[in-house]
């Protein structure tokens, strides 16, 4: 059975860092990181593919970065200069099928149970 298990959300004020894992139950190639505010749609941040194939979306860029460890089977996301529009739980995802990486929610098969992440001003 796979599982994906988010942890590392909090509060934290705007400027500050988090740092978000997911540990998987297996390797997978492709993974990505998703967040959702109540009422909005789902919104991919960043997404990691075999090798040095990353993505992520414009508002995020330079300012969080992921990475993966195979060995440990765990998925990092490294957030800094939090905003408030950050706010949001974050899930982890994870699909089977391609290695290349995808913001779209329909390139994933798993997904996480979400960590909160709230930042103030």
């Amino acid at each position: 059975q796979v599982q994906l298990l988010e942890s590392g959300g909090g509060s934290v004020q705007a400027g500050g860092s988090l740092r978000l894992s997911c540990a998987a139950s297996r390797i997978f190639l492709k993974m990505g990181w998703f967040r959702r505010v109540p009422g909005n749609r789902s919104e991919g941040v960043a997404a990691i593919g075999r090798d040095t194939d990353t993505a992520y979306a414009d508002s995020v860029k330079g300012r969080f970065t992921i990475s993966k460890d195979n060995a440990k089977k765990i998925l990092y996301l490294e957030m800094n200069s939090l905003k408030p529009e950050d706010t949001a739980m974050y899930y982890c995802a994870a699909g089977i099928v391609g290695a290349e990486s995808s913001l779209r929610a329909n390139a994933y098969d798993y997904w996480g149970q979400g960590t909160q992440v709230t930042v103030s001003d």
